[in-house]
């Protein structure tokens, strides 16, 4: 499995220098919250570390990757590829890297989208993305807090924050994103 200094090295060669600030904020920040939660702060440091590697390439390549792997690629995705740089990146990390553990992968795949029925680290990989220090929006303040103090409460707010982005600008929602929240949203009403 590749050292911490590997993947930096790695990153540092292939993101951009804000991209690379914005992967070393996630990792801070994704490291805090694990503490915080009791999850595995190692296995939070390189799912944070890893959750942007494929940030940088092409539609073209990562469309290539996925379908490599025989990876469906649904509709949403077909459109906005993009969505899809989780996906690569955890077979990144896996093939290239050398990293097995499934929750690391399951959290770089779905930080973009996030899911229903997400894992403790999934919540905080997604969450650390969207809060880290160089995220700058109104309310991530407030959110920030709010990841220190209720995960789920957090997670939902982060759902509706990108929910209302995304209809904003007329683009298309990931149903992973809306099942994401209808879960939470669910299982906070039982």
């Amino acid at each position: 499995m590749w050292s911490e200094e590997q993947i930096k090295n790695y990153l540092k060669q292939n993101l951009r220098t804000k991209r690379y600030e914005h992967v070393l904020g996630v990792r801070d920040t994704a490291i805090k919250l694990a503490e915080h939660y009791k999850e595995d702060t190692e296995k939070a440091r390189f799912a944070a570390l890893i959750h942007d590697c494929a940030k940088n390439m092409s539609d073209d390549q990562i469309i290539s990757i996925v379908k490599k792997h025989k990876i469906e690629i649904d509709d949403i995705s077909k459109i906005s590829p993009q969505l899809l740089h989780g996906t690569v990146a955890a077979i990144m990390a896996k093939e290239d890297m050398g990293i097995k553990d499934e929750d690391v992968l399951n959290s770089v795949t779905y930080h973009t989208t996030g899911r229903k029925n997400m894992s403790l680290l999934e919540k905080i990989i997604y969450i650390a993305d969207y809060i880290e220090p160089s995220r700058n929006f109104q309310g991530v303040e407030d959110l920030r807090k709010a990841a220190f103090e209720d995960l789920d409460k957090a997670l939902l707010k982060a759902f509706d924050n990108t929910i209302k982005f995304v209809v904003e600008r007329g683009q298309l929602l990931h149903i992973n994103t809306i099942e994401g929240r209808n879960h939470l949203l669910s299982k906070n009403r039982r």
